[in-house]
Parts: C-alpha cells; structure tokens; sequence
C-alpha cells in the first residue's frame, strides 16, 4: 500500500461519523444505509455522503436486494486496519470531542464480538489487573489467577470449563478507540455473558452500543469498584 492510500484510509476512517458505521458493522453484518443512518445520529444524505467516501476508499462493500442496498466490510482486513491504526495513530481526540452521541455511546460501551468494549471495559478490565485477578501473560495474553478464578465463581461466573493452557482464554483485544486493552476471549465473552444476564448492560437493538443499568452501575460498583462519577457526565 502506498503513501497516498496509507493517509487516504487513516483519513477515512479518523472522521467520527464514519467510525461510528464502521464500528457498527465491524460484527460482520449488513445494514442498510437507513440503519447506518441512525447509528451515526446523521440524515440520510449525510450518510449517504460518507458510505460513498468508504465505498471508493475500499473499505466498505454493497450489496443490494431489491430495492435496498446493504453495506458490509470489505474484508477482515478492514478490521485489522482499525486495530492497526488503535496503536500507532491518534483515534481519540477525535472521539472525545465529537458532539455525536451514538459515538459517544460507541466508545463508552459497545459489543466487540462476544465482548464487552470501549471505556467500562476497559475499567473493569484494569481493575481486574489491579487486584491480581488475573495478569498479563505472553505476547497479548492474560491469564485468570487462582484468586480470581474463585472471585468470579463467588459472583456465579461459571469459569471451571475454561481451558487455561488455551491461548484464547483470555486475550488482550485492542480497543481501537481508547487504545487500551480490555479482556476478549473465552473469558471477555463469559463476563459479557453474565453481564447481560444479571441485567447490568442493555443491549441496543440498533447499534453495537450498550447502557450500563441502575442495577449495573450497582453491581460495578460493588465488586469491580467502578463507579459511574468516573465518566464524567453523559
């Protein structure tokens, strides 16, 4: 790849609302201009304006069915890219001055996969680091620790069928919007799991993003010592 594609790209995928869409469709699904539309909190022109830009950058691809088009990655690729440009290039400031609210929404808690991303992950995941629950461990590893093992089963977090000798079962993921690690794997998707049973986090039924509940904030608070005044307001 070239100098002009390698800034052509950076350039595309720095603006906000773009990042909003292609973090909504980083699951691998298709969504309509419409959805997308909503997602990124932008008219249906604008929206229109930047999958055009994504089209032409190569990083989006259409597909229609009748009388609609859906819009998907063009690839794993695109992910890798997103990932890539976390660690060496500056993503944030973009984020945190936007006045978008479904972006704000993203970057504080969203699905990544079958895991929990963006800010609260991070924080839970670095008070688990705090107290010893579990530890970085290799290249891109962690590795739950006895103590931690039995804190998540105290909270019934079913963790005795994780293999521990599996590379997977706790793996940094890059969050490409804080440039942090939070905890993916078969660990990242167990807590997911029980978050989402105990009724801490809502899932969205438009968007990646995720709420955090009264009962949720509650439950961080107690026994991950996250508390919501660390966020500012929103």
């Amino acid at each position: 790849m070239g100098q002009h594609n390698i800034s052509s790209v950076a350039h595309l995928i720095a603006e906000p609302v773009r990042s909003v869409m292609l973090i909504t469709l980083a699951d691998g699904s298709a969504m309509s201009a419409g959805a997308l539309a909503k997602a990124a909190g932008v008219t249906a022109q604008t929206a229109s304006s930047h999958l055009a830009k994504l089209l032409d950058g190569g990083l989006l691809s259409v597909e229609s069915k009748g009388r609609h088009r859906y819009y998907r990655l063009a690839g794993a690729h695109v992910s890798h890219v997103l990932e890539s440009l976390a660690s060496v290039g500056p993503v944030t400031p973009a984020w945190r001055n936007t006045p978008n609210r479904p972006a704000q929404a993203l970057r504080f808690a969203r699905c990544c996969y079958d895991h929990l991303a963006g800010q609260i992950s991070i924080a839970v995941t670095q008070s688990m680091l705090t107290r010893d629950f579990i530890v970085e461990a290799g290249e891109r590893q962690y590795v739950l620790t006895p103590s931690g093992c039995a804190w998540l089963q105290q909270l019934g977090v079913d963790v005795s069928d994780l293999a521990f000798d599996q590379p997977d079962h706790a793996r940094q993921c890059l969050d490409w919007t804080e440039r942090q690690y939070h905890v993916a794997g078969l660990l990242g998707a167990r807590l997911m799991d029980a978050f989402l049973a105990w009724g801490w986090l809502c899932k969205s039924s438009t968007a990646r993003s995720v709420t955090v509940t009264a009962l949720g904030w509650e439950g961080l608070k107690q026994h991950f010592g996250v508390a919501r005044d660390a966020f500012g307001p929103g």
